[in-house]
């Protein structure tokens, strides 16, 4: 039973060793990204087009008659 308590103690002291590396390499800059904002420029963001209900229902109305797409109508509560 001795042996647990001298377990306990040892990894206590090993987990507050590797948490203090942590806490430091943190507070110097370790962890600090320096090379994705000069990069991040260079990708192209392209964003996905939101579905819009009123551009739907123009496209429909546009559309003449051949091959006419069904409107989109709000559902009736």
């Amino acid at each position: 039973m001795e042996v647990m308590y001298l377990l306990i103690a040892f990894s206590l002291i090993i987990a507050s060793g590797f948490l203090g590396a942590f806490i430091w390499a943190v507070r110097s800059g370790q962890y600090d990204d320096r090379d994705t904002p000069s990069r991040r420029m260079l990708i192209d963001d392209i964003l996905p087009e939101k579905k819009n209900r009123s551009a739907e229902k123009k496209k429909t109305d546009d559309s003449g008659g051949e091959g006419e797409e069904q409107k989109i109508h709000p559902k009736k509560q």
